[in-house]
């Protein structure tokens, strides 16, 4: 590998080189991708080399790390597209993407150059000031979310006082954060609406005496936003919440995809509705054209905000940018918050509300330090750019049909058995099995492929949003040869 540096890129990473390369990126703003790269190989190297082991590290963490996750005992030291690498140089194909983040692939160069350049310049600086990256962002978003579904009308679509578009942003640190916030804007809304008496004659009285009534929020079962404690209550699972309660007041848990009983759930006190389009730790599972089209009615009628988590189905992940543009425009939502792959895992959420959320919003109402960073957003900016191409969602969309095709294919003789279904859009694709997979995700891992599980006995298949068709085939096929491999431990 040091064959490939040049005698100056040798001096420059020699005893002190990683200051003297950051000393020159000071000096010219504008560093160079090669020099990058060369910095890059024998930085990952030196780390081969002289890094601590791999027992070291899993000793390490054991000791100083809380236990909060079950994790096998694999230290990864660095990727390159659909690929990560462990220190011991065994490689995999990445179906998880870091659950769901890293759409842009490991490493991608673009983004290392735009993270490496915006670092010589303005990391940080708080929301005392503007900087030039968050308001570009925040225009990126909103102008794309708008020409990819030109034909909304309703909510985050409904134009402004002044006839353009009524959308804006804000900016968090991640997608539990974006969800904390936009619950907290429904309850202010809710009380702006009680306070205006819009409602039916006798509950407006009833509300309008005292607003706080109408603080009543609504999710469903299978949902997931969170752990922190709003996220956490709106998240109906008891492996999750149990440990914590009590939890928020004012939260009931209806039926995904039910409409039966949505109208005694949804009623005058509530003043948000909280659902994923397409759940995704939830086992993926789509959300039913008749269902968002009764929650947008209903929460029309009483008041409601209409809030869509696209944390893991938004921005590309389905094929369009947001999962909820594969529905009809009487489905569409007041508030999407997003994070995930924002900024290709430097992290960022953010939270998109509708102009009559937005109008009721004032300075000192929701605040945050490092939410909307120069970086972040620079990134950011990066990002979206390929995610809200047309060409490139087009290849999402290809993507996740050979991934589907693949696994129907070579999985046909157990559908129906081991196999119970596989579903989903675009890359975000699950396969439920009759009993619980862990085996299997093992199994995959010593073949060289990453999976993640995800609620009722499913895989979560969650590549970056670019990998190629061969290795979402390459993927496809280590999944059939260990699913036949563990077959008959299954039966």
């Amino acid at each position: 590998m040091n064959s490939l540096l040049s005698t100056r890129s040798m001096r420059l990473l020699s005893t002190g080189g990683r200051y003297a390369f950051q000393q020159r990126l000071l000096v010219t703003r504008t560093p160079s991708t090669t020099l990058y790269r060369e910095y890059y190989a024998t930085m990952v190297q030196k780390s081969t080399e002289a890094g601590v082991s791999t027992n070291q590290t899993l000793s390490n963490a054991d000791t100083y790390i809380m236990k909060a996750y079950a994790r096998p005992e694999v230290v990864l030291s660095h990727g390159k597209g659909s690929y990560v690498y462990d220190t011991e140089g065994k490689e995999y194909i990445d179906f998880t993407a870091g659950i769901a983040v890293v759409a842009l692939g490991h490493a991608n160069p673009e983004v290392t150059a735009v993270l490496a350049d915006q670092a010589t310049k303005l990391v940080h600086c708080s929301n005392l000031y503007h900087n030039e990256w968050a308001p570009k962002l925040a225009q990126d978003i909103v102008t794309a979310t708008m020409e990819a579904y030109p034909q909304g009308k309703q909510g985050i679509y409904a134009k402004g006082s002044d006839g353009t578009s009524g959308a804006r942003v804000f900016f968090t640190n991640s997608g539990t954060e974006a969800n904390e916030g936009a619950l907290k804007f429904a309850r202010k809304y809710g009380k702006h609406v009680a306070a205006a008496g819009s409602l039916g004659k006798g509950t407006s009285e009833a509300l309008r005496a005292d607003p706080n009534l109408k603080c009543g929020i609504v999710s469903f079962t299978g949902g997931f936003h969170g752990r922190s404690m709003g996220a956490l209550s709106v998240t109906a699972n008891p492996k999750y919440q149990k440990p914590f309660t009590p939890l928020i007041p004012g939260v009931q848990t209806a039926k995904f995809n039910s409409t039966n009983e949505l109208g005694a759930f949804i009623d005058e006190r509530t003043c948000a509705v909280i659902v994923e389009p397409m759940q995704g730790e939830g086992g993926i599972h789509s959300a039913h054209v008749e269902f968002l089209q009764t929650l947008r009615r209903r929460c029309d009628q009483v008041g409601a905000l209409l809030i869509y988590d696209e944390i893991q189905c938004g921005l590309g992940r389905t094929g369009k940018l947001w999962a909820h543009q594969c529905y009809p425009e009487d489905c569409s939502p007041d508030i999407v918050t997003m994070a995930k792959p924002l900024a290709n895992g430097i992290p960022i959420g953010a939270i998109m509300v509708s102009d009559k959320v937005s109008s009721i919003m004032n300075v000192g109402d929701h605040g945050t330090t490092f939410g909307g960073n120069p970086l972040a957003c620079r990134v950011g900016c990066t990002v979206l750019s390929h995610i809200r191409d047309p060409e490139f969602l087009s290849h999402v969309d290809a993507a996740g049909k050979a991934l589907e095709q693949e696994l129907l294919q070579a999985l046909s003789s157990f559908i129906g058995s081991l196999v119970v279904e596989v579903r989903g859009t675009g890359l975000l694709r699950g396969i439920q099995f009759s009993s619980d997979p862990s085996k299997l995700v093992d199994l995959a891992r010593d073949r060289g492929l990453l999976l993640v599980a995800a609620a009722g006995n499913t895989i979560r298949l969650v590549p970056p949003l670019n990998t190629s068709i061969a290795d979402i085939k390459k993927g496809a096929t280590i999944i059939a040869e260990c699913v036949k491999e563990l077959a008959s431990e299954w039966k």
